[in-house]
């Protein structure tokens, strides 16, 4: 049995972000075109979370909430959690995006050619949960493993070490690999932030993204299965 899907952003005041977003949710609702897809935000935006998901489960009875967020935080763990406590056995919560060796793979194609770079700093939108910074330090790790250089984690907000201090003392020659799912405020910062230093885009609206977020809504659904 299947559950609808309720993709979980936070939203923003740039219409750029918000345009990629929603391009992404169709890039879900196109792979699994026998799911219901749906789009509601924790943050900024509307539908707010809660209202959309009591529609969905009075119409449709069960769904699974899929963070579109990188890593674990307040939002995760306490926004989306609340939604499957609120309806037991109705509403499952996925699990943050990232870490993921796909994430991973979608930054280091967005920095492309690393010929000319020795270091490798990963800015992100930070968090003040120490499980988001430990998801985000994850996220280096395997960065870079795929890229084969250095990777440093650098915090636009919240608790991790502020990017504008960890670029200042990296050193060489340093990339800065944007680690947000979409262009505005955050990844404006980062490039000011940045310099004259190459800056990586936002990972956007991937089909790989989209499929990640799938898996993770299977693992929400038949987590069962998936540990098998």
């Amino acid at each position: 049995m299947s559950a609808d899907l309720v993709a979980a952003a936070h939203g923003t005041a740039d219409p750029r972000g918000i345009r990629a977003v929603h391009e992404l949710v169709r890039m879900i609702a196109r792979l699994r075109p026998d799911v219901p897809v749906s789009l509601g935000f924790v943050d900024v935006d509307l539908p707010a979370l809660p209202g959309l998901v009591r529609r969905v489960v009075a119409a449709s009875n069960r769904a699974v909430v899929v963070p579109l967020l990188l890593s674990g935080g307040y939002h995760v763990y306490v926004d989306v959690a609340a939604e499957a406590d609120r309806y037991p056995g109705r509403v499952h919560a996925a699990d943050a995006l990232g870490p993921d060796p796909v994430l991973a793979e979608i930054l280091a194609d967005r920095l492309g050619d690393l010929g000319r770079v020795d270091r490798v700093v990963l800015a992100a939108a930070g968090s003040s949960d120490p499980r988001a910074l430990q998801d985000c330090a994850g996220t280096a790790a395997l960065l870079s493993a795929r890229i084969d250089r250095p990777v440093e984690v650098g915090h636009v907000s919240g608790a991790g070490e502020r990017l504008g201090p960890v670029l200042a003392r990296t050193p060489g020659r340093v990339a800065v690999a944007t680690y947000l799912l979409a262009p505005g405020f955050f990844a404006d910062r980062v490039r000011r932030l940045a310099g004259p230093r190459p800056v990586s885009p936002p990972l956007g609206a991937d089909p790989r993204l989209a499929a990640l977020a799938l898996r993770r809504y299977q693992a929400a659904l038949h987590p069962a299965a998936v540990a098998v």
